[in-house]
C-alpha cells in the first residue's frame, strides 16, 4: 500500500487489537426464573389491591364518586333582627346578590375571571384570594366573593356569561342608625357571623340553621336538576333594653360635647338601677359598622385599616373594656364603707385647709404634703360629699399618724386602710367584671400591699392609702362599673346585672340592703352635691327633675391630663335612670362633664318622665309589645 493512501475510518476500528471487541453471553435458567417471580408478584399485588378496593372499599368511593355528581350546597339562613325596647329595628337584613365561584371551574379559567370582575366591579384578584381561603369547602363548591351587587352590576355579569362565576340570592346586614350604636350593637363580617358587641354575643342565637339544597351535576359540569334537602331555619330576634331616643340624644350630645373641647373620646352610659337594664350604652369615637359588612374593594379595605389602625382606637369600647383611675366618684363608696366600718360618724367634722402634711422621718424638713383641690374648711360627710373635700377622705381612708390629727380635728381616726378598703371596692362590683352581654368586658385592677412589693419593690405606704381613697394611684375601673355601683347607692343597695336585652327577671348580683342607712347618708351628700350652693354638681339643680350626683377628676400621665366625670340619678326619691358621663383629657375637669349630665337628664324628664311615658322598665316594654 501506497503510504499516501488515506486511511478509511471502518479500517481503523477493524484493526482495534481483539481483546477490546465484546462478547455474546448465554443466560442462564435462573434469570428467566426470576423475572417469572417478579412478574408473578406485581400481578398478584394488583390483583389483591383491585379486590381490596372494589369489596372492602366499594362504598367509599362509590360515595366520593357520587358526590362529584351529587354536591350539597348551603342555603344561608337569615339573620335574626335586633330591635330597641320600643320595637325599633337596630340591625336587620335586605335581601341582596352575590358573586359566587364555582372553585372547578374558576381555577381553569382564573385569569379571563379575575380580570372580568376588577374591569365590572372594581373586585382584585387579592379580595378574591382572602374570600377563598376563609370559605368552608366542606359546605359548598361556591365560594361567595362579594355581596351587595347593584342591578347595574347583575347586568355586567350575567351578560357575559363567563363560566365558573355564578349569581347567588344572599342577605346583607344593615345597621341604620350607624355609628351611635356601633359599640353595643357590634356588627358581622361578609360571611354574616357576628364579631363584636351584641352580634358577636348572641351570634348563636342570631344565625339560625342553614338550610341545604343538593345540585346534580353531569360529566361537564352542568347543573342537571336542585333538590332541597332541607330548608334554613331564620335567626331568632333580640329585643333589647336600649332607648332608642336616649341613645342618640346621649350620643348626640357627649358628641357635640367632645368636640366644643377639641376632643374625641368619652363614655356616656345611662342604666335603670331598678333592674340593671342599660337604657343607653356610648363610647366615641365610635365608626360605621356598615362598612365591615360587605367585603368591598381596595377602596374599603383602605377605609377598614384606617379605622383599625386610628390612635384614637374608633373600634375600642370604652364603656367596659376601658380602665379608668375613678377619681372623686369613688368617694360614695368609701363613705359608706367609712360609716358602716364604724371609722367615722355623721357628725364628725374633718378641717381641710387645702392639704394635709405627713412627716417625713427621713427628711424631718421636708414632710410630704397631699393636696385637697381648695381649702373646704370644716366639712362633715355631706358636706364633703357635695364640696368633694380630699383631705376629708384621707383621713376615713388612710386616717392620721399619731400628733397630726389633731390640727384636723381627726385625732384618732385609724382610717379604713387599704385592705379594708379592698374588701369595700369587690362589695360594690369594682376589680370584678359586671357579666354584662357584651364581649371583652374589662375587670379593672385593684391595687394591695403584696402586689405593689412584688411589683416595684417598694412597700405600701400611707400616701398609697390616701390616694387611692380619692380614686387616684393604681386603682383602675371600667365606667360600667361605676355607674353599676352608683345604681345601686340610688335604689338604697341592691346590685343588678346590668344587661341589654329584655329578661323577665332581674338578676341581683348582691343585696346590700343591710347598710341602707349609711347609704341613705350617702344619698344625702350626693343630693347637697347638686341642691347645695357650694356642690361641685350645683348646676343640675336647675332640672325639673330632683336629682343626686357624685363629680370626679382623675390626674393621668403625672398629672399632665385629666379625665372628668360626673355620675347622677333621677328622680331622687324613686329613681328611674342613673347615669355616668366620661371625657378623656378634659380642659376643666368635671366642669365639663356636669353639663352633659344635665342636659342628658333634661331630655330624659322632658321625654320619658313630664308624659308619663316610662321606658325605663321591662313591665313597660312588654305592654308595648303586646299593643
Amino acid at each position: 500500500m501506497n503510504k499516501t493512501d488515506d486511511l478509511h475510518l471502518e479500517e481503523i476500528f477493524l484493526d482495534t487489537p481483539r481483546n477490546d471487541r465484546f462478547l455474546e453471553i448465554r443466560l442462564t435458567k435462573g434469570v428467566f426464573n426470576l423475572s417469572y417471580l417478579v412478574f408473578l408478584l406485581l400481578a398478584t399485588i394488583f390483583t389483591v389491591k383491585i379486590g381490596y378496593l372494589n369489596f372492602w372499599e366499594g362504598k367509599f368511593y362509590g360515595d366520593r364518586a357520587l358526590a362529584n355528581v351529587n354536591k350539597e350546597i348551603y342555603v344561608p339562613a337569615e339573620r335574626g333582627y335586633i330591635f330597641a325596647r320600643n320595637l325599633e329595628p337596630l340591625a336587620y337584613n335586605e335581601p341582596s346578590f352575590a358573586v359566587a365561584l364555582k372553585l372547578s371551574e374558576y381555577f381553569n379559567n382564573r385569569e379571563e375571571i379575575d380580570n372580568f370582575l376588577k374591569e365590572t366591579i372594581g373586585l382584585d384578584s387579592t379580595s378574591i384570594n382572602e374570600a377563598i381561603s376563609k370559605s368552608d369547602l366542606e359546605k359548598s363548591d361556591l365560594v361567595i366573593v362579594t355581596k351587595d351587587l347593584t342591578q347595574d352590576d347583575i347586568i355586567k355579569l350575567k351578560g357575559r356569561g363567563i363560566k365558573g362565576l355564578y349569581i347567588e340570592d344572599n342577605f346583607s346586614r344593615v345597621y341604620p342608625y350607624k355609628g351611635e350604636f356601633a359599640h353595643v350593637l357590634g356588627y358581622v363580617d361578609s360571611e354574616n357571623s357576628g364579631k363584636t358587641g351584641l352580634e358577636l354575643f348572641y351570634d348563636s342565637t342570631l344565625a339560625g340553621v342553614s338550610g341545604a339544597i343538593l345540585r346534580k351535576y353531569d360529566a361537564h359540569g352542568k347543573i342537571l336538576d336542585y333538590k332541597e334537602l332541607r330548608r334554613p331555619i331564620p335567626g331568632a330576634n333580640l329585643k333589647t333594653t336600649l332607648d332608642l331616643g336616649l341613645q342618640q340624644y346621649l350620643s348626640d350630645r357627649l358628641f357635640s360635647g367632645l368636640k366644643a373641647l377639641g376632643r374625641t373620646g368619652g363614655v356616656g352610659i345611662a342604666v335603670n338601677p331598678k333592674n340593671g337594664e342599660i337604657l343607653s350604652l356610648v363610647s366615641l369615637p365610635f365608626f360605621d359598622p356598615n362598612l365591615f359588612v360587605k367585603s368591598g374593594g381596595a377602596a374599603e379595605r383602605e377605609k377598614k385599616v384606617e379605622i383599625l389602625e386610628s390612635k384614637n382606637k374608633p373600634m375600642f369600647n370604652r364603656a367596659i373594656s376601658g380602665i379608668y383611675n375613678p377619681g372623686s366618684v369613688i368617694k360614695p363608696l368609701v363613705a359608706v364603707a367609712a360609716l358602716s366600718e364604724k371609722v367615722i360618724d355623721v357628725s364628725k367634722n374633718i378641717y381641710s385647709k387645702g392639704y394635709i402634711e405627713i412627716p417625713n422621718p427621713y427628711f424631718p424638713d421636708k414632710p410630704s404634703r397631699f393636696l385637697d383641690w381648695k381649702p373646704h374648711g370644716w366639712v362633715d360627710i355631706y358636706s364633703a360629699l357635695a364640696k368633694s373635700s380630699n383631705v376629708y377622705f384621707y383621713a376615713v381612708g388612710g386616717g392620721f399618724p399619731m400628733g397630726v390629727g389633731a390640727a384636723y380635728g381627726g385625732e384618732g381616726i385609724q382610717g379604713l386602710g387599704i385592705n379594708l378598703l379592698v374588701k369595700w371596692w369587690k362589695i360594690f362590683g369594682l376589680g370584678l367584671k359586671t357579666g354584662i352581654d357584651l364581649p371583652e368586658e374589662g375587670a379593672g385592677f385593684l391595687p394591695n400591699p403584696e402586689e405593689k412589693e412584688r411589683r416595684t419593690g417598694t412597700i405600701w405606704r400611707l400616701g398609697d392609702t390616701y390616694n387611692v381613697s380619692i380614686g387616684q394611684g393604681d386603682l383602675l375601673v371600667t365606667p360600667l362599673q361605676l355607674v353599676n355601683y352608683i345604681a345601686a347607692i340610688a335604689n338604697g343597695g341592691k346590685m343588678y346585672k346590668p344587661h341589654l336585652v329584655i329578661e323577665e327577671e332581674p338578676l341581683l348580683l348582691s343585696d346590700l340592703s343591710g347598710f341602707n342607712e349609711e347609704i341613705s347618708e350617702v344619698q344625702t351628700g350626693m343630693r347637697d352635691a347638686v341642691r347645695k350652693p357650694y356642690g361641685t354638681a350645683h348646676l343640675l339643680n336647675s332640672l325639673n327633675i330632683e336629682s343626686a350626683a357624685k363629680t370626679g377628676t382623675a390626674q393621668i400621665q403625672n398629672n399632665a391630663k385629666t379625665n372628668a366625670f360626673t355620675v347622677a340619678y333621677a328622680p331622687y326619691d324613686n329613681p328611674e335612670i342613673a347615669i355616668i358621663i366620661l371625657i378623656e383629657d378634659a380642659k376643666e375637669g368635671s366642669l365639663n362633664s356636669v353639663p352633659i349630665a344635665k342636659d342628658v337628664l333634661n331630655w330624659y324628664y322632658w321625654n320619658r318622665v313630664i308624659n308619663g311615658e316610662r321606658r325605663g322598665t321591662s313591665e313597660n316594654y312588654a305592654t308595648s309589645t303586646n299593643q
